[in-house]
C-alpha cells in the first residue's frame, strides 16, 4: 500500500485527548521570523494566505522566532478568517526584551530584543500575555513549553502547572512542550498530562530516534504527536552544496547519504521531500507534520508532496541500501 501524509495536506488529526483539531500539514512560523534569511512582512502574509487557500489550518509560532516578527507577521495574516476554522499554536519559556544576545541569532532582520529564559508562573503568564498582543488574538488553541532542555526543574514545576490551569479554565485547548531532543519529550509524557508533544528534527529520514523511543510511548499514553523539522534545516528539501542540516552546515557524510537517498526516490518517481514528508507521517501518533514555509512557492512544493502517494518498494529499497534510520 502507497503512503503519504495521511490524507494530505488537508486531512485532520486531532491533538490527543484534548481535541483540538490540526490538519495533517501544518505551517511552522520559523521561517516568517526570518530564519537563516530575510523574509519581508509582507511576503510572510503572502505566504499564510497562501496556506489557507490550499486548505492548511494549523499554524504554529513562538516569541523566539525573529524575536517576535513570526507571532506578528501570522497575526496580520490571520487577521479577519474565521477564528473557528485554524488551529494557532505558540510557546512559552522566552520572554523578551529590550537588547541583544546570542539566543537567536540563526534570525536575521529581526528587531532589537533578547529572548530571556523564564518557566515561572509569571513568566509563562506575561508571555502568553504578550504573544496575544504580537498576534492580535484573544486566545491561542495550543501553548508549548519551549526548549526547557538545562530548565526541567523550573519547566514541570512551574511552567507545566501554569499550562495545566490555563486549558483547565479553557484559556487554552492544548498543552505541551516542543524541543528538539527526545528524553525530556518522554519525561513530560510519563510524568505529566500533556496533550501534545512537538518533536522537532529527531523524526526525519535522517534520525529515527523519535520513532524507536518517544512515539511508542506517546501511542501507548495517548499523547499525540507534532512533527517538526522533517527537512532537518533543509537538507532533506534539497541536498545542495550549500544544504544544512540540524541549523549547520550540513557534513559531507550526511549529505553523501541524503543524497543517495535522493537517488534512490528519483527511481521510484518520488520526490526526496515527499519521502521525508510522508516517513514520519505513518506512525499513528503522529498527527501534524509541520513545515516551515516562507513563499507561496514553497506552500505550493510542500502540499503537493503531502499529496505524492510514497510505494513500498521505495521503503523496501531504502532500508535494503542501509538509508533508512531504526525505527
Amino acid at each position: 500500500m502507497s503512503t503519504a501524509v495521511p490524507g494530505g495536506p488537508t486531512g485532520r488529526g486531532i491533538l490527543g485527548r484534548s481535541g483540538v483539531p490540526v490538519t495533517r500539514l501544518g505551517l511552522g512560523g520559523a521561517a516568517l521570523g526570518g530564519l537563516f534569511r530575510p523574509v519581508s512582512r509582507a511576503r510572510a502574509v503572502r505566504t499564510v494566505r497562501a496556506a489557507w487557500e490550499a486548505g492548511i489550518r494549523y499554524f504554529d509560532t513562538a516569541p523566539h522566532y525573529g524575536a517576535g516578527l513570526s507571532e506578528e507577521r501570522l497575526g496580520a495574516a490571520l487577521s479577519g478568517l474565521p477564528r473557528g476554522e485554524f488551529t494557532v499554536s505558540t510557546k512559552v519559556g522566552r520572554l523578551l526584551a529590550p537588547g541583544s544576545g546570542a539566543d537567536g541569532t540563526e534570525f536575521t532582520g529581526a528587531p532589537d530584543r533578547a529572548r530571556v529564559r523564564d518557566y515561572s508562573r509569571d513568566g509563562v503568564l506575561r508571555s502568553v500575555e504578550e504573544s496575544l498582543r504580537r498576534l492580535g488574538l484573544d486566545r491561542v488553541d495550543v501553548l508549548y513549553i519551549h526548549d526547557p532542555d538545562e530548565h526541567w526543574a523550573q519547566a514541570v514545576g512551574e511552567a507545566y502547572p501554569t499550562l495545566a490551569r490555563l486549558r483547565d479554565e479553557g484559556v487554552v485547548g492544548a498543552i505541551g512542550a516542543g524541543m528538539n531532543q527526545t528524553a525530556m519529550l518522554a519525561r513530560f509524557v510519563a510524568e505529566t498530562d500533556v496533550d501534545v508533544v512537538l518533536c522537532a528534527g529527531r523524526c526525519s529520514l535522517l534520525d529515527g530516534s523519535a520513532q524507536r523511543d518517544l512515539f511508542p510511548l506517546c501511542e501507548r499514553c495517548g499523547v499525540a504527536v507534532v512533527a517538526a523539522g522533517v527537512f532537518n534545516s533543509g537538507i532533506l528539501a534539497d541536498p545542495g552544496a550549500d544544504a544544512r542540516y540540524d541549523y549547520a552546515p550540513a557534513p559531507a557524510a550526511t549529505l553523501a547519504r541524503a543524497r543517495r537517498m535522493a537517488a534512490l526516490c528519483e527511481r521510484h518517481g518520488v520526490p526526496l521531500p515527499a519521502a521525508a514528508l510522508a516517513w514520519p507521517a505513518r506512525h499513528p501518533a503522529v498527527a501534524s507534520v509541520l513545515v516551515g514555509m516562507r513563499s507561496a512557492a514553497e506552500v505550493a512544493a510542500n502540499t503537493r508532496w503531502a499529496a505524492t502517494a510514497v510505494p513500498p518498494a521505495l521503503w523496501r529499497d531504502l532500508a535494503e541500501a542501509g538509508l533508512l534510520p531504526g525505527e
